[in-house]
C-alpha cells in the first residue's frame, strides 16, 4: 500500500510539470496566434496605405497636367483675341478703302489717265492706283489669314477646355475614392494601434521582435562604417513607425527609403510598389548596400539592404526602425538606384 502510495506521490510532480509545460505551450501558441493575427491586419493596413499614397501621387500628376491645360487654354484664348483684333483692323482698312471709292476719291484707272495733265502725271497716277489695288488685295488676304488663325486658336482652346473638364471629372471621382480609402484606412489604423497598445509587456516584446531583429552585432559601428543612403537609414534606428510618414522623426516603410535617398540628394518614388518598379531590377543574389528589397505579394513592404544579409526597415506600428535578416519576410523583388 505504501509502495503504491509512494509511486503515486512520485508521479504527481510529473503530472504538474506536464501541465505547466502544456500551459506554457498553449500560452506560446496564443502569443504566436495573436501576433500572426495582428500582423496580418497590419500588413493589410500597410497595403491600403500604399494604395492611398499611390492614388495621391496620381492625383498630384493629374493636377499638374490640368494646370498645364489651363495655361494652354489661356494661351489659345490670347491668340484668338489677337487674331480677332487683327481681323477687325484689316476689315476696317478694307471698309475705309471701299468708302473712299464710294466717295470718288479713287477714279477708274482709264479716266484717271485721260484726266492727267501730262504723260508723267499719268504714269504717277497709274502707279498710285496700282498700289491702292495691291493694298486692298493684301488686306483681303490678311483678313483670310487672321480669320483662319482665329478659328484655329478657338478650336485649340475648345479642345483644351474639353480635356481640362474631362480631367476635372476624373480627379473628382478619384478624389472621392481616396477619401473613402482614407476613412477606411483611418479606422483600421486605429483598430490595429489599439490592439498593439493593449499588448502585455511580454507580448509587446514578442511583437517588436517578430522579424528577429539583430542584436548580436555592433549596430553603432555598422552605422559609422556605412555611407550614403544606407548611413542615413541606419541613423534612424529606433525611430517610431508612423503610417504615411517620411521623416525626419518617424517613418513608414517606403517613407524611410524615400527620406534616406533624399539625404543623398536623390529623388526616388514615394510608394513601395513604385520604388521597386522605378529602379533597376536586381537579383537577390546580387544585392548591394543601398538596394531596396520588396516584400509580400504586391510589394506592400520594403527595406534597404545594408550588406551581410541584412536590411534596415520601418516594420509596422509599435515596432521601431530596426535591422533584420534580409530573408525574414517573403521577398518579392529588389531594385537599385
Amino acid at each position: 500500500m505504501c509502495a503504491a502510495l509512494g509511486a503515486h506521490t512520485a508521479f504527481a510532480p510529473d503530472i504538474q510539470a506536464q501541465e505547466i509545460e502544456n500551459n506554457q505551450t498553449q500560452d506560446a501558441d496564443d502569443v504566436s496566434g495573436l501576433i500572426e493575427e495582428v500582423s496580418k491586419v497590419a500588413r493589410e493596413v500597410s497595403a491600403k496605405n500604399e494604395e492611398v499614397k499611390s492614388l495621391e501621387d496620381k492625383l498630384a500628376a493629374k493636377e499638374e497636367e490640368l494646370a498645364g491645360l489651363e495655361v494652354k487654354v489661356d494661351e489659345s484664348t490670347r491668340v484668338a483675341d489677337e487674331a480677332e483684333k487683327l481681323l477687325q483692323a484689316s476689315q476696317s482698312n478694307v471698309d475705309s478703302m471701299a468708302k473712299s471709292r464710294y466717295r470718288g476719291d479713287t477714279l477708274d484707272p482709264f479716266i484717271a489717265t485721260l484726266n492727267a495733265q501730262d504723260p508723267t502725271a499719268a504714269v504717277e497716277r497709274l502707279g498710285y492706283l496700282g498700289a491702292i489695288s495691291r493694298g486692298a488685295q493684301r488686306s483681303l488676304n490678311s483678313i483670310t489669314e487672321y480669320s483662319q488663325a482665329a478659328e484655329s486658336a478657338r478650336a485649340q482652346a475648345a479642345e483644351a477646355v474639353a480635356s481640362a473638364e474631362k480631367i476635372k471629372a476624373e480627379l473628382e471621382r478619384e478624389r472621392d475614392t481616396v477619401i473613402a480609402d482614407r476613412d477606411d484606412l483611418k479606422q483600421r489604423q486605429q483598430d490595429i494601434e489599439a490592439r498593439v497598445d493593449a499588448l502585455s509587456p511580454e507580448l509587446r516584446e514578442a511583437w517588436e521582435n517578430q522579424n528577429n531583429p539583430l542584436s548580436g552585432i555592433d549596430l553603432a559601428e555598422l552605422g559609422a562604417n556605412a555611407t550614403g543612403a544606407v548611413a542615413a537609414a541606419l541613423s534612424k534606428q529606433g525611430s517610431p513607425y508612423d503610417w504615411g510618414a517620411t521623416g525626419p522623426n518617424s517613418f513608414d516603410c517606403s517613407g524611410l527609403m524615400y527620406w534616406a535617398y533624399q539625404q543623398q540628394g536623390k529623388s526616388i518614388p514615394r510608394t513601395s510598389q513604385a520604388q521597386i518598379a522605378g529602379g533597376q531590377s536586381v537579383s537577390i543574389d546580387d544585392l548591394q548596400p543601398g538596394d531596396i528589397v520588396g516584400y509580400f505579394p504586391g510589394v506592400t513592404h520594403v527595406g534597404m539592404y545594408i550588406g551581410n544579409g541584412q536590411i534596415v526597415h520601418a516594420s509596422t506600428y509599435g515596432v521601431p526602425v530596426q535591422v533584420v535578416p534580409v530573408d525574414s519576410m517573403p521577398i518579392s523583388g529588389a531594385s537599385r538606384y
